[in-house]
């Protein structure tokens, strides 16, 4: 694994984890946590398989 794959395997978990704390304090609505969470991992796997 490279240091770019690792890069992303740390940050996704922790945009996803961001993303539901905003939803919880009532910052974010439920479809834009539930977009934030999908894009974040569709982009992860995306450069993740092309690095």
């Amino acid at each position: 694994m490279s240091e770019a794959q690792f890069g992303l395997v740390t940050a996704t978990p922790i945009i996803i984890l961001f993303a539901v704390a905003l939803r919880r304090m009532g910052v974010l609505s439920t479809v834009a946590t539930v977009s934030a969470v999908g894009l974040s991992v569709a982009i992860a796997v995306v450069l993740f398989t092309t690095q």
